[in-house]
């Protein structure tokens, strides 16, 4: 029941109050200003009305006294309309919501309450969001620094050292440790190890199986323990070696392509407290990016012993096909085929289509403007936001608030000529309602084999990486045997030798003719059609087209 906290003298009022609310509310009274703040220290306020002629009390000061400690709880004043003065003078304050004559009315009183009560539900609401998404920013950026770090052409020690000291503070944690893992004598051997007691840790190894750090590494699963001395699988011989006291943990492994490269841990979260869910989904992210750093560690050693620039930029490309999709996600009620031809050893183009849930599927597209490292790059920033997003919201995807959030990043982690336009498209396998957002990107089309002329989608707003402008998505309805088509420019204005692009209307041609075949054969016809206009030329841009139909 929501309580309203009534401060009158008037025994009256207070009655006659009562009567009114009749038993909807709870009203808690208080007479004098000192019962109002032992009332606010242990009561939870949803609204305040206060009776302007308190004895004791100036009207102004004391609405700054309580408007400092329920800032977001409304003010409701009341009294008689011949104290003019002090209710204009309350009012003009700013910290009262609405007046309300003596003697009450029943009615204006009652929708007076309940407007002054929704009003604060729906502003403690938004500010839940706004932590929520101030919240993915910070953590995004955080992601994005570390990806910088990646990028930079660091000692792997080091780089990793960076890495896991950035974790133990964001984490807020007392120490944290890399365990690489060597397949030669089957052990973990502590690669980083941060605290109070790194160095006198770091000269241990661990076997496969021992431990937390050996069961996750044996399992290639994360664990978050609340009190590791009360779970089997934790080994406190390391704590008497060390003299160091583990009271929570969180440990994931070090996975690429089904290969384990280690393990990495944050130890006791600081001032008493424990590790949540969330603190986990963004350790897990953290493991993939070093994952990649201790991947990319290798290639680029590799890579300067035998030569220079050239196999720089191979490594690059290596790197850049690693964060799109190995496979396709398998469905039931979809058939999907998706490509991408880079136009130099590295591109700007990135697809990607993922299974949310059984019943939910993001679909998504992006073009960095530019080519090269550079635009590798921010590709990779992009696939940093993407998955973070999706590890802290699960299926609770809003792609406003995604595109928002990249947006937000983007604009921080590139300069004013580096940029990216996205489309995100969201389904509902249950009811076919799809949701689109197109940020700047060339239009994605919905066919029907009983209409020549495709559905555009282009309603979203500007490309990201800019500015800080609000973006709107469209609902659309999927129909049995709609093809949806979402592509890059490096399709359309595919060039011919005499500068000719291929352009919209023959793409929506061929799709036309072939939209009773499957998925992967209509693009295949696509691809076939864009290749016959271009001829012997040389691919201009990246040539990205992915086909969804539904079966």
């Amino acid at each position: 029941m929501n309580s309203i906290l009534y401060i009158d003298s008037n025994p009256k009022d207070i009655g006659t109050l009562k009567q009114i609310v009749n038993n909807q509310y709870n009203i808690i009274e208080a007479g004098s200003i000192e019962e109002v703040e032992r009332i606010l220290k242990n009561h939870k306020i949803h609204l305040v009305i206060f009776d302007q002629q308190m004895p004791g009390m100036s009207d102004i000061e004391f609405l700054e006294t309580i408007n400092s400690k329920i800032p977001v709880v409304k003010k409701i004043l009341t009294g008689y309309k011949s104290d003019r003065d002090i209710i204009i003078r309350a009012l003009n304050s700013g910290y009262v919501f609405r007046f309300v004559p003596k003697p009450f009315s029943k009615h204006i009183m009652l929708e007076t309450i309940k407007s002054g009560i929704d009003l604060y539900k729906k502003t403690v609401e938004k500010n839940k969001r706004l932590e929520s998404l101030s919240n993915i920013f910070h953590e995004m950026n955080f992601l994005h620094e570390i990806s910088h770090k990646i990028s930079e052409k660091k000692p792997l020690p080091k780089l990793l050292k960076e890495i896991m000291e950035s974790s133990k503070s964001l984490m807020n944690a007392e120490a944290s440790s890399l365990l690489l893992y060597d397949p030669e004598d089957k052990k973990l051997h502590f690669q980083v190890a941060t605290g109070e007691k790194g160095k006198t840790v770091s000269k241990y190894s661990v076997n496969l199986g021992d431990g937390i750090a050996g069961w996750v590494a044996k399992h290639k699963k994360q664990l978050l323990i609340e009190d590791c001395y009360n779970d089997s699988r934790f080994n406190p011989e390391y704590d008497k070696k060390t003299n160091f006291v583990t009271r929570s943990m969180m440990c994931v492994p070090l996975i690429r392509k089904g290969q384990l490269l280690g393990v990495m841990q944050v130890l006791n979260k600081k001032n008493g407290g424990i590790f949540k869910e969330s603190d986990l989904a963004i350790f897990e992210t953290l493991s993939f990016q070093c994952a990649i750093a201790i991947e990319n560690a290798k290639l680029i050693k590799t890579q300067i012993e035998t030569e220079a620039l050239e196999r720089e930029l191979e490594t690059a490309r290596a790197i850049q096909e690693k964060l799109l999709p190995s496979s396709l996600p398998e469905y039931k009620d979809l058939q999907v085929a998706a490509k991408l031809i880079p136009a130099r050893q590295v591109g700007g183009d990135y697809y990607n289509m993922l299974k949310i849930t059984d019943n939910q599927s993001l679909f998504f597209v992006a073009d960095v403007a530019g080519k090269g490292i550079p635009a590798a790059l921010i590709v990779s920033t992009i696939y940093t936001c993407l998955v973070t997003y999706i590890k802290m919201n699960g299926q609770n995807i809003n792609l406003i608030e995604l595109a928002d959030s990249m947006n937000k990043v983007l604009i921080e982690a590139t300069t004013i000529d580096k940029y990216a336009t996205c489309w995100f498209g969201l389904l509902d396998h249950t009811t076919k309602s799809f949701i689109s957002l197109n940020a700047g990107h060339n239009s994605p089309l919905i066919f029907n084999k009983n209409c020549e002329k495709p559905q555009v989608l282009h309603i979203g707003g500007i490309f990201l990486g800019s500015m800080d402008v609000p973006f709107e998505i469209e609902k659309v309805q999927l129909k049995k045997d709609d093809v949806l088509l979402f592509f890059s420019d490096g399709v359309t204005e595919a060039w011919n030798k005499k500068n000719e692009d291929y352009e919209e209307f023959r793409l929506i041609e061929v799709v036309n003719k072939n939209v009773h075949l499957s998925a992967p054969e209509i693009l295949l016809k696509i691809e076939e059609d864009v290749q016959k206009h271009v001829g012997s030329a040389v691919q201009s841009d990246d040539f990205t087209c992915a086909v969804v139909k539904v079966n």
